[in-house]
């Protein structure tokens, strides 16, 4: 699926439609003492490895694949809710 560069959409911030940038949302880099994943270490301690057993079948094929929209007159950036697509790619501005 081809998705435009830019967007006019509403912003809450601007409360109006405005241009926003269109980008897709990637996940940050895990912070390793976050006491979430300090919890999660703790909890793979021992002579297991892993706290829950490993899903041997996936049933699904795709992800859910979120859009990130950057207004282009005051930068607020929000996220767009995930579209479940095979390959998602940024085409042309309209």
């Amino acid at each position: 699926m081809e998705v435009p560069k830019r967007i006019r959409t509403y912003c809450p911030r601007c409360r109006k439609h405005t241009v926003h940038t269109v980008t897709i949302y990637k996940a940050g880099k895990r912070r390793s003492l976050a006491e979430g994943e300090r919890r999660y270490e703790a909890k793979k301690k021992g002579y297991g490895s892993k706290r829950k057993p490993e899903q041997k079948r996936t049933a699904k094929i795709t992800k859910k694949q979120v859009l990130k929209l950057k207004c282009r007159t005051c930068g607020y950036i929000r996220h767009r809710k995930g579209i479940r697509v095979r390959k998602l790619t940024l085409g042309e501005a309209r």
